[in-house]
């Protein structure tokens, strides 16, 4: 039998009475009618208001997942069925969370998804959607999900870290964080590079921090993840079809109309497509200082990365290598550790041999300090009038070739 504190069964019942009298879901709306319920007449005002957050939650949020897309530190949240993991910086584990039947799973799944506008059911028994607070949810019904269903959900950090922050908590060593700024205050256009859940899009927003207030940042993604803490940011987002399966626009769409908005600096959050193109134009065009997010693990395999990713939109491998060495400079490889997510290396793209293409050469590497790309960087630094970081050795050293 059901208490008078059981929420679940006090939220079965009051959202059958809003879905009867066909009340709008407000926050006061909710609070009346816990009040109404007989079961709360022994229950205090703070009581009442703290049942009435969880039906919230049941209602309109995350229901039992809510606490855990407000902690701070957990950064991923899997659904399993019924099973709930976490990921705090240091790996997955298993955590008790009532997340009642699989049929309660599918329901919270569905709302989740219907919330952010996209359909998922039978017909269509996946979707990735972002969350009214910014969390990214991937969510898909059985049969697809043979042991579902399964979701997915990355959370999302209200304040991007400060390049300080980043350091005291390890993820960029003390003395590369003066390289990390003086690559953005020397306008070199630069990638992001790693794997899923390596902390791309984190180092990011911190860079793009760093950027003078007097420019303007003009931001296309696929799903806007990027906020940086920065006076003129404008955004643009890609948009699926509908149901009809028209209005769909590109982030290649996208990437030319930000080319109209006077950006100072580009950035496109994650180069997953044709869009590469566009982009590497735009920077080969007088748009310095741009940047994106790109999925590599390591830095050997971007060049072959940026190739695939040109051939889709057209641009045979030897321009591609040629857009590639006059438009991007500076590779920053992230990776996941043990120990949370770690900046791992700055390199350099350079051509190289006969056929003049492209490789990622290092300026520096955690653990090995400054790499044969140091003196070529510290020369681009001063070439714009950027004091060279001691973290790239001498600063008279020669660059690789």
């Amino acid at each position: 039998m059901s208490g008078p504190a059981d929420p679940r069964a006090l939220s079965a019942r009051v959202r059958q009475r809003f879905a009867a009298e066909a009340t709008p879901v407000t926050a006061a709306a909710i609070v009346s009618a816990v009040r109404a319920e007989p079961t709360a007449a022994v229950l205090g005002d703070t009581a009442v208001l703290r049942m009435a957050d969880r039906v919230h939650d049941d209602l309109v949020g995350a229901g039992p997942l809510a606490p855990l897309l407000l902690d701070a530190e957990v950064t991923d949240v899997l659904v399993n069925g019924t099973r709930v993991w976490v990921d705090r910086g240091r790996g997955l584990h298993q955590v008790a969370v009532p997340m009642g039947t699989v049929d309660d799973v599918r329901r919270l799944a569905q709302r989740l998804a219907a919330g952010a506008g996209r359909r998922l059911d039978d017909g269509v028994p996946y979707a990735d959607a972002r969350l009214p607070d910014g969390t990214r949810l991937h969510a898909v019904l059985p049969p697809v999900a043979t042991d579902g269903p399964y979701l997915s959900l990355r959370t999302f950090r209200q304040r991007p870290f400060t390049l300080d922050e980043l350091v005291r908590q390890g993820t960029v060593p003390a003395p590369v964080g003066p390289v990390l700024a003086a690559v953005v205050a020397a306008r070199l256009a630069y990638l992001v590079t790693g794997g899923t859940g390596s902390g791309k899009t984190t180092l990011l927003n911190t860079l793009l921090g760093l950027v003078p207030p007097t420019e303007r940042i003009v931001l296309v993604e696929d799903a806007a993840e990027l906020y940086p803490v920065h006076p003129h940011v404008v955004g643009l987002q890609a948009r699926t079809s509908n149901v009809e399966g028209s209005g769909a626009v590109g982030l290649n769409d996208l990437v030319r109309q930000a080319l109209r908005m006077r950006p100072d600096r580009l950035v496109v959050g994650e180069c997953r497509g044709a869009e590469v193109v566009d982009l590497l134009a735009a920077l080969n065009t007088g748009h310095d200082g741009g940047a994106g997010t790109l999925h590599a693990n390591a830095p050997a395999d971007v060049p072959a990365r940026l190739e695939a990713l040109g051939l889709l939109g057209g641009l045979p491998r030897a321009a591609l290598h040629a857009q590639v060495a006059a438009a991007l400079q500076v590779l920053l490889q992230v990776r996941r550790g043990a120990r949370g997510r770690l900046l791992e290396s700055v390199c350099l793209l350079l051509p190289q041999g006969p056929d003049r293409l492209v490789v990622a050469v290092p300026a520096w590497t955690r653990g090995q300090g400054p790499g044969p790309a140091a003196g070529t960087l510290a020369a681009l630094l001063r070439a714009r009038e950027v004091p060279v970081p001691p973290a790239l050795g001498p600063a008279g050293r020669s660059g690789a070739a």
